[in-house]
């Protein structure tokens, strides 16, 4: 159960407070709530929920079937290729004639409706608190997460030439190339396997400017509406900046080959220079990651050469939005057998689909082939995720413990011995892995617990380390602030149940065993747990609720501050409304947009430390204690 807790003592909720429609979240007035009653007064439309009528889900079933008509047809050419300009070329008119003018009607109603639902001023927190007298301060460096930074082709080889400026991620161009050149995006987009850099003949690089990553592709939002917010209350290109970054490369090699923190440590201090502020760094998922990194490579002698005050001259305050601090075991399956709870989940059909575009076998090879994506490998093992009977975030009257993250129902097979734990899983990854993967991983990151302050302090020279918080300490910045703001509330991938791969065909060795459905949380053959629907609870809350307490990881002092928010998506909504708690959809979420102004504009004081799921006590578990 979710429910509030603060930094004082907690307060049951009335009966009146509950919120009966969501089962296992109480609502209770938070500071949350106060400033949704503050974005009334400054006139945001309030969300309208009517249910569905059974008309409307009429609709929507004949709509999803045409639409399978129409991806069959794509699918059902006989030597199963279809050229994308005969696709272009069916009569879709004709089809929309086929279709009964009262289903037509309720569409063009639904559809109205659903943006009256959603259609809300964008700029309206922005200028809420501009009313308030909240304006630009500190300088805003933004590092974004995994894959939603735009990646670009500025190869001039003769397989390349095409492509060039176009982008191969994060674009409709990244689409057709896909589906029109598969193996040619695929040598495109994958890194060498031995040097992790790029193969030879092919160059991609990351996208820059706030281009780079405010759409992923037209009409999907990332941080767009950041922007706009932060346009609202003074901020431009002059005193803003997106620090984009391939995040396919693994960290050392972002300098190594894009110099990309020896950038980033000139940007900041330019802007410290001209701006005469620090600098209030807003990061999110992998990006979060990325700056702990910075933190440890720019305080380095051997690398950034800062000095140990570096970090508290130039830097105000962190904001640390749903960051993987602790990795997200949605991350081993992917690398493991190119799946997850999306693929697990499909009916038939759509299998068939998605195999005839990327099958698991490829999806495993390209997740691998890019590893700055096995940085968000589970970090802590047993002491964090649990052992084979326990896990720190199992529930009273659970099926089976979360400690166990592979689960074998069938163990007679060399490939499935016995059910693993999260370290034993990454173990088993990596024993089932080609040399040059396991080079990548093991040369690049560690995923232990230094349980001592001598431990931390030997790793201050270890690299592999630095984006590890349970292994490597924060910088020594008395007077840095952090902000741990993340969603709750939505169901996350926390284990999984596998099997022999039996096809003959594949060279993967185990895939889910999506036969395996016993209730609504263990649903084809994936167990779901808490977190924000990407990351678990345990990796986004678990430094910043205890962890970073702790004086062995941030002996400086450094405050830190929470404030989670529940998922409440607007189901009207694809993208869950300004009430979302998903992983991605929150940096479009009202309140989220509220905090990262507040503190841009030097007014983080004000905000209250705010719990509402059961992080604490999970931490208060965790097999990590602090030192006597």
């Amino acid at each position: 159960m979710l429910r509030r807790r603060t930094g004082k003592d907690d307060v049951p909720p009335s009966d009146s407070s509950r919120d009966n429609s969501r089962p296992g979240l109480n609502r209770i007035k938070t500071e949350e709530d106060k400033l949704r009653e503050e974005f009334d007064g400054a006139k945001v439309k309030q969300l309208i929920i009517r249910p569905r009528s059974k008309r409307r889900n009429g609709f929507i079933f004949v709509l999803g079937g045409l639409f399978g008509i129409f991806i069959a047809l794509f699918f059902a050419n006989q030597q199963e290729v279809i050229s994308f300009d005969s696709l272009m070329d069916l009569n879709l008119d004709s089809l929309i004639d086929a279709i009964p003018q009262g289903i037509i009607r309720d569409a063009k109603q639904f559809s109205q409706h659903e943006r009256d639902t959603v259609s809300y001023d964008s700029f309206a927190v922005g200028l809420h608190l501009q009313s308030q007298g909240v304006k630009a301060k500190h300088p805003v460096v933004m590092i974004p997460g995994v894959i939603s930074t735009g990646l670009e082709s500025w190869g001039t080889g003769t397989n390349s030439r095409q492509y060039f400026r176009r982008r191969l991620w994060g674009s409709w161009s990244m689409m057709r190339a896909l589906v029109m050149d598969k193996a040619e995006w695929k040598n495109h987009v994958m890194l060498d396997r031995e040097t992790g850099l790029d193969p030879p003949g092919i160059k991609l690089r990351a996208a820059q400017g706030f281009d780079a990553t405010d759409f992923f592709i037209t009409g999907y939002w990332i941080w767009n509406k950041i922007l706009e917010n932060l346009a609202t209350i003074g901020y431009d290109p002059t005193n803003a900046f997106s620090a984009a970054y391939d995040w396919r490369l693994s960290y050392p090699n972002l300098e190594v080959r894009d110099q990309y923190f020896s950038r980033l440590k000139s940007y900041i201090e330019t802007a410290v220079a001209v701006q005469d502020e620090k600098i209030t760094l807003a990061s999110h998922s992998m990006g979060s990651q990325v700056v702990l990194y910075f933190f440890k490579w720019v305080e380095s002698e051997d690398h950034g050469n800062g000095g140990k005050d570096w970090v508290n001259k130039h830097i105000d305050s962190w904001i640390n939005i749903s960051g993987c601090m602790l990795g997200a075991v949605k991350g081993l399956t992917a690398v493991l057998s190119g799946e997850m709870r999306d693929t697990a989940q499909l009916n038939a059909f759509a299998v068939y689909g998605l195999e005839k575009f990327l099958s698991k076998e490829e999806r495993a090879e390209i997740f691998r082939a890019m590893p700055g994506i096995s940085s968000m490998l589970p970090k802590g093992g047993e002491a964090v995720w649990g052992n084979a009977t326990w896990a720190p975030d199992d529930q009273p009257g659970q099926v089976m413990s979360f400690g166990n993250l592979l689960n074998f129902r069938e163990t007679n097979s060399s490939w499935t011995r016995r059910n693993l734990t999260t370290s034993e899983s990454l173990r088993y990854l990596l024993d089932q892995s080609e040399d040059w993967y396991r080079n990548q991983v093991l040369g690049s990151y560690s995923h232990g617990v230094a349980h001592t302050k001598r431990e931390v302090e030997a790793n201050e020279k270890d690299p592999r380390t630095w984006l590890n918080p349970l292994e490597a300490r924060l910088p020594h910045a008395p007077d840095m602030k952090i902000y741990c703001f993340y969603g709750v509330g939505k169901p996350t991938e926390r284990s999984y149940f596998y099997q022999e791969e039996l096809d003959p065909l594949t060279n993967l060795n185990v895939s889910i065993d999506t036969t395996v459905t016993i209730n609504e949380n263990i649903d084809h053959g994936v167990v779901m747990g808490e977190g924000d629907g990407t990351v678990n609870l345990l990796s986004t809350g678990y430094m910043c609720a205890k962890g970073w307490r702790m004086k062995r990881y941030n002996p400086a002092g450094t405050k830190i501050k929470v404030f989670e928010m529940p998922h409440e998506p607007d189901r009207f909504s694809p993208r869950g409304g300004p009430n979302t708690g998903d992983h991605v959809d929150i940096l479009g979420r009202a309140s989220l947009n509220d905090l990262i102004l507040r503190v841009a504009g030097g007014k983080g004081d004000q905000i209250e430390e705010t719990f509402v799921s059961n992080i604490r006590e999970y931490a208060d578990r965790v097999q990590i204690f602090d030192e006597e």
